[in-house]
Parts: structure tokens; C-alpha cells; sequence
């Protein structure tokens, strides 16, 4: 990441698909983070994720069930042995879950099961790393991840003036309202944080070829890595609170 840089990056739900790709994206940059926090549910089945903390040494592999309570406390402690003092510059809310459901086939324990994981989760994981966040914020200036940032993965299927222009997504009722209601979160957030120094945004990182982007996704996971870590070196407080694309555009809400 660009100077000044970013010391430390905890990403969620790195198994797979995105989060993997920004591990790999992370600890290959130059100058990369001291540290890059890997988690996932099972880190024993995490084959590709377990070959990559061999090749870098500032990969640390941890454990986190997102809707784990106790996995969350955890998690925090093992990171705060690490970083001490320094607190943690950047937070990436990856983890989720997609089950495709049409008006139809909707049901009230998928909604509240996608809502747990894709909304609920990123708010109490966000809100048991803040004081990492907080000391990372006291050591440095300015707005972005080079002092305290918080990235919400979201999607564009979650915004509301889209919907007629996106009408697949009528298919993923639970996934792009529990997106949506993400968003919100982002907002929450960076108005409440921002006296701390805390940036806060929503990411959409492009529609990829990934178990929940499906085949006919037209992008693969490392196409969109590059533009996704560049927009986040260039984040500022003009960014906080914002909707982005991995290109750094702004997208509506």
C-alpha cells in the first residue's frame, strides 16, 4: 500500500473467492501491510489459504465464525497479542453467504439466516475490533487505512435505485436486502466514528466469477484485486461514508 502505509489488515471470510484473492493481493504488495490477518471458519480445510501464510510470513491465519460470539472475542484477543499499541489500520467485512431466492421462493428463516450472517455478523464484528480501530486511529492523521478504516463488502444488487436496471437480482431477495441494510450500517458508521478518526465505507467488488458470483459473472476474482486495493489506498475523508465500486466509482444508494 502507499506511504504512509498500512500496517495491519484483518479480512473475514478469506477461504474463497474474494478474500482470498485480497490476501494474495495483500501480502504481494510492496510495500505490503506488516500484517494481514486471514480468518474463516475452518482454517484446516483452507488449503490454498494455508499455502499462501507458508510463502508470506506477515500472513497470520486465524479462526472466526462471523456469528460466533465467542469465535469473535477470541479472534480479538489473538490480534490484539499481535499488534499491541499499534491497534488494527484496517478491517475488511468480507464473510457472507448467497441463497438464491426469488419472491416466491422466499422464506422467513432464509431471510433472517442471510441477515444474520451478511448484516448482523459485519455490526458485531465491526463493534469488538473498535477499540484496535481506536488505538490504530490515535497514532496517525487524516482519513483512510493508513490510520483506521472499515470496509464493508457490499454489492450492487443492493441498491435501491437500481433495482429496475438490475432485474437478475430479483432472484436474491434475501442476499440484496440484507446488502442494503449493510449499507445503512456503513453510513451508521462513519458519521459515528468520524470524530474518531474512523473511515467507514461500502465496497461492491464487481461481479466475479466466485461460489456466490456464479459462471456467468463476466470477471474473475484477480481482475478486480488490483482495482480493489488501489481504491483503497486512495480512500480520504471525502470517501467516508460512500458507496464504491472497484474502480473507485461512486454508485447510488
Amino acid at each position: 500500500m502507499a506511504q504512509p502505509r498500512c500496517r495491519s489488515v484483518l479480512i473475514t471470510g478469506c477461504s474463497r473467492g474474494i478474500g482470498l484473492g485480497l490476501v494474495r493481493g495483500l501480502a504481494a504488495a510492496s510495500p505490503s501491510p506488516d500484517f494481514v490477518f486471514a480468518t474463516c471458519r475452518y482454517p484446516e480445510k483452507a488449503q490454498e489459504l494455508q499455502q499462501l501464510s507458508k510463502q508470506y510470513s506477515n500472513i497470520k491465519l486465524l479462526q472466526l465464525d462471523v456469528v460466533c460470539e465467542n469465535s469473535i472475542k477470541k479472534v480479538v484477543k489473538e490480534v490484539e497479542e499481535i499488534v499491541g499499541d499499534k491497534g488494527l489500520n484496517c478491517l475488511i467485512n468480507n464473510a457472507g453467504i448467497n441463497v438464491l431466492a426469488s419472491l416466491e421462493e422466499v422464506t422467513a428463516e432464509t431471510m433472517l439466516t442471510i441477515y444474520e450472517t451478511n448484516t448482523v455478523a459485519q455490526l458485531m464484528v465491526t463493534k469488538a475490533f473498535l477499540p484496535l480501530l481506536r488505538k490504530a486511529a490515535q497514532l496517525s492523521t487524516g482519513m483512510g487505512c493508513h490510520r483506521a478504516a472499515i470496509i464493508n463488502m457490499s454489492s450492487l444488487a443492493a441498491s435501491m435505485q437500481l433495482v429496475q436496471a438490475n432485474e437478475m437480482f430479483l432472484k436474491v431477495y434475501p442476499y440484496r436486502i440484507a446488502k442494503t441494510a449493510l449499507n445503512m450500517i456503513t453510513r451508521c458508521l462513519a458519521a459515528d466514528l468520524k470524530s474518531d478518526g474512523i473511515l467507514c465505507i461500502s465496497l461492491h467488488p464487481g461481479w466475479l466469477q466466485t461460489d456466490m458470483g456464479g459462471n456467468m459473472a463476466p470477471m474473475q476474482v484477480q481482475e478486480a484485486i488490483p482495482g480493489i486495493l488501489s481504491v483503497l489506498d486512495r480512500l480520504g475523508e471525502k470517501e467516508n461514508g460512500s458507496f464504491l465500486d472497484w474502480q473507485g466509482e461512486t454508485l447510488p444508494w
